[in-house]
């Protein structure tokens, strides 16, 4: 009966997701920004599904038609473009490739850049010095204009802009990743599987990459925002994706020739990256905060003060 007594008395542990939820919850902004995150991913996964047809479907009686104005359907809500194709359903498609493109460059450029500083900082000096150099010649173009030249020269698609935009992203993950190892290899952990005869495979992946995998995920967050900066641009300059595809920067290229007339063109797919860019900021803000044993604890108090 007593230890009946006791369990019911005892206070309930949070679950994993239950702490995340709690700790997001006390930062406001992270908490929106998160949601309209999801929002976003949502709209990448299940909008072309939906909306493709309507966002390829021209209207020239609906040409530059202005926002807010239903008489057409709810579609365009946000207006329609020179061709009289809904605003609001071009932007629900244009995700999809947006979030591909960064997506795909971000795991990518994280995955040899954190595989060659492991490498780098684990294996002693000569394998160091040339990937290190390596890194050097990356770094000594501007990554914007790296991409340019390789676009120009190859065709401009979806698999091409990946690659060009993951390349001039390596140095930053494989320069952090080295630091973060010869910082941690010098811990007494590394030091005692080593006495203990552990693999050099084995304490690269089961001791060191756990320890440096947030700083890693931090760095992935802020990177996501500058690579769909980046893709936006290449877009607006004409060297990225091609119609009859669609992203947002390109929205906003397509629509620049009208600002004076019909400023909604560009506007609307602006200001999506804009939010998205911002969101991205604020979320790993937050994740800095969370993932930091040292830090965790401002988020933990704020979330149970809101309880």
């Amino acid at each position: 009966m007593s230890e009946h007594v006791a369990a019911t008395v005892r206070p309930h542990r949070k679950t994993v997701f239950g702490r995340f939820i709690s700790m997001l919850w006390a930062d406001k902004f992270a908490f929106f920004a998160t949601t309209f995150l999801l929002l976003v991913v949502l709209c990448a996964l299940i909008g072309p599904s939906l909306l493709e047809d309507v966002a390829g479907k021209q209207n020239l009686r609906a040409r530059n038609a202005p926002p807010f104005v239903l008489d057409r359907g709810w579609v365009y809500f946000l207006g329609g473009d020179a061709l009289g194709r809904p605003l609001f359903a071009r932007i629900v498609v244009a995700a999809q490739n947006t979030m591909m493109v960064a997506a795909g460059a971000v795991a990518l450029s994280i995955t040899i850049g954190a595989t060659l500083g492991l490498i780098a900082g684990y294996l002693g000096r000569w394998p160091s010095e040339i990937i290190m150099r390596f890194a050097d010649v990356i770094m000594s173009f501007p990554s914007l204009l790296l991409a340019v030249i390789v676009l120009y020269i190859l065709e401009p698609s979806v698999g091409n802009l990946i690659i060009v935009l993951a390349i001039t992203r390596i140095p930053i993950y494989l320069r952090t990743t080295r630091a973060e190892v010869l910082e941690v290899r010098e811990r007494m952990f590394v030091q005692a599987a080593q006495v203990m005869g552990a693999s050099s495979g084995r304490i690269i992946f089961r001791h060191i990459l756990p320890m440096i995998f947030p700083t890693l995920v931090t760095i992935a967050t802020l990177d996501f925002a500058f690579v769909m900066l980046a893709e936006s641009a290449l877009s607006f300059l004409g060297i990225g994706i091609q119609p009859p595809e669609i992203t947002w920067g390109l929205m906003v290229s397509q629509g620049r020739q009208y600002l004076t007339s019909a400023w909604w063109l560009a506007f609307w797919p602006g200001l999506i990256i804009i939010l998205t860019t911002m969101s991205l900021n604020l979320l790993s803000s937050w994740m800095r905060t969370a993932l930091d044993p040292t830090q965790r604890w401002r988020l933990e108090i704020g979330g149970k003060s809101n309880d």
